[in-house]
């Protein structure tokens, strides 16, 4: 079972949402890559996963229960004492990073931690330490929403980078600090991003590929194997897991 909720309000402007996940069974599942950084807690603590940029099997015992908190993407920041790209495609213990060990305002104390059947309680103590972080850490870069989403449009990189007044170079270092990927490859992220939620939606795949900048359904079949390692078809049903 998973679930995902909105963010309280005081966190919208930086967290997709909080999420919640229960294995039923033994089980390896599929995370995908999103562009996002999530704060988890699962049976072995707590931790941080940076941006990916291909598959990652998460392998699941049944009743292992995992909690998060998921920043949009673009927007942690330096909320975790390192920047993004010192991230990416790793899970790191929080402990391990300087935000868990050297920044009390993040710290949560798992020595009393309530049972993983109390997801909520769980959730609370990750909401609290987030709230004190971001009240005390830099804003992250306003203008990357912007960049995301004019990235998704299936413009090339120099065209976005002419439209929102930044060179080829500027448009590199900022989407790498935000994001930890260059443009291209968030490019590829956020379109594949797209297609899939409307593969979920019950659009036809030629449709897809049209609507979210593929050249051609091969195309969009090319670039979901590539970032999930698996064909479409497997992805539109599962229900999505800790990232």
């Amino acid at each position: 079972m998973y679930e995902e909720r909105p963010p309280d309000p005081d966190l919208a402007g930086r967290v997709a949402c909080v999420w919640h996940q229960v294995s039923e069974s033994d089980t390896t599942h599929l995370v995908v890559p999103d562009a996002c950084v999530d704060l988890i807690w699962g049976p072995e603590g707590l931790f941080v996963a940076g941006p990916d940029t291909g598959p990652m099997p998460t392998p699941m015992a049944a009743g292992d229960t995992f909690v998060g908190i998921r920043f949009m993407p673009g927007v942690a920041g330096d909320v975790f004492g390192v920047p993004i790209p010192e991230l990416r495609d790793r899970r790191v213990p929080l402990s391990a990073l300087p935000g868990g060990r050297g920044l009390p305002d993040l710290q949560i104390d798992e020595s009393g931690a309530p049972e993983p059947s109390r997801p909520e309680r769980r959730l609370e103590a990750m909401r609290a330490a987030v709230k004190r972080r971001l009240a005390r850490s830099d804003a992250a870069d306003p203008a990357a929403p912007t960049i995301a989403g004019t990235l998704m449009t299936g413009r090339t990189v120099t065209e976005v980078a002419w439209d929102l007044g930044f060179s080829d170079r500027q448009l590199h270092r900022r989407t790498v600090a935000a994001f930890g990927y260059a443009p291209k490859t968030l490019q590829r992220i956020v379109r594949f991003q797209r297609a899939l939620r409307l593969a979920r939606a019950g659009m036809p795949l030629a449709e897809v590929a049209a609507t979210s900048g593929y050249t051609d359904q091969s195309h969009l079949s090319h670039d979901v194997k590539r970032l999930s390692g698996v064909p479409m078809g497997r992805l539109v049903s599962p229900v999505r897991g800790p990232a």
